[in-house]
């Protein structure tokens, strides 16, 4: 399912709240984010590297995310739908079924207890794992981080998430089909698992500590891979916050008990002077000594550095300018600059953002 941004307008107006005897709610919402890179390299298939899954067309506009949600909440069932379009779903979707590949959201929640904020809820998901996530508006930075564009976006599967009544803490545990999945892999007959354990003090700390244990690959080739994900949100004073990020993986080599690893550090910076304007720089690494999440075409492993510079500009409540210059820079040579490989690439992103 595609749409044009010349339907916008016609969404922009409709927000549709509805209760009935039992206090049930129904609401309409959208988002959709237009963008334009310039990538000095200037590749010639017009993409970034393969390891960049979200605004990843260069000299080119295009649409990242669109995408029209309805929610339901009755109390005790709640439900998201939400369809979309866009390079990212593009990016992100390319191994699913064609039936499968525009569907950003989809699940169905119940509540198990009448004293407890504790919840089932199964079906497709954002991801329990990173800082980040695909709606650029919700995130300090324009592009994401090498680290949020290599661990799930999203998953499929059916959790259990336990909030805190002081709301505090929150605890899941995962059962999912996979690494990214909607649909699991041919040839494999394995579940994977998660678990997700948040504190939170006020609105001035986060703390998150994310796993993944399971194999993504088919079961003649079995390989277990174990994944934690950690980081720390804090807003030191109104204008300045922290976000610290780092994951780290292992995977078990093919037919061999060894295992290979990988990890990266992020580190970002967020200065907000008022309520319309934001700067953030972020810097980061990712090491993959042995190509088991970025596969580099010099297959001597992916070392890769970033750094970023973001301004923010809110236009209205619900719109959002933004442009960002970035640099990463590769030990190898890894970019493409017209026919040939590089070891950097230096991009300028802007793009506006508007949800209703």
């Amino acid at each position: 399912m595609k749409w044009g941004i010349s339907f916008l307008p016609i969404f922009l107006s409709y927000h549709c709240l509805a209760q009935d005897s039992t206090k049930s709610t129904f609401a309409l919402s959208g988002y959709a984010e237009v963008y334009y890179s310039y990538d000095f390299n200037k590749p010639i298939n017009n993409s970034k590297p393969a390891f960049i899954y979200s605004h990843n067309r260069v000299n080119e506009v295009n649409l990242n995310l669109g995408f029209l949600k309805g929610a339901y909440n009755s109390g005790w069932i709640r439900a998201n739908l939400s369809l979309a379009a866009g390079t990212y779903m593009n990016a992100n979707y390319a191994s699913e079924p064609d039936g499968l590949k525009n569907i950003f959201e989809a699940n169905i929640g119940i509540k198990l207890s009448r004293k407890n904020n504790l919840w089932l809820d199964a079906g497709i998901m954002p991801s329990h794992i990173g800082w980040e996530s695909a709606v650029s508006k919700d995130d300090w930075t324009l592009t994401r981080s090498v680290a949020a564009d290599n661990s799930p976006y999203f998953e499929s599967g059916a959790k259990i998430g336990y909030t805190s009544k002081n709301e505090k803490w929150y605890l899941s545990a995962l059962i999912l089909n996979g690494w990214q999945r909607i649909q699991r892999v041919d040839g494999n007959s394995t579940a994977a698992f998660g678990t997700q354990i948040t504190y939170k003090s006020g609105s001035n700390i986060t703390f998150n500590s994310s796993t993944f244990i399971g194999n993504d690959k088919p079961d003649n080739v079995k390989q277990m891979r174990y994944f934690h994900d950690f980081y720390a949100i804090i807003q030191i004073t109104d204008q300045f916050g922290i976000t610290a990020g780092f994951d780290i993986g292992w995977e078990k080599r093919l037919h061999s008990d060894k295992w290979n690893n990988w990890f990266t550090p992020t580190l970002i910076l967020r200065y907000t002077p008022d309520s319309n304007w934001a700067i953030a720089a972020r810097v980061e690494y990712f090491n993959d000594e042995k190509n088991v999440i970025i596969f580099t075409k010099n297959m001597n492993g992916c070392y890769l550095y970033g750094a970023s510079l973001n301004l923010d500009k809110l236009i209205r409540n619900n719109v959002l300018w933004r442009t960002e210059a970035r640099i990463l820079n590769s030990k190898d040579a890894t970019f493409q600059k017209g026919i040939e490989l590089v070891k950097n690439d230096i991009s300028i992103t802007t793009s506006i953002a508007i949800s209703f």
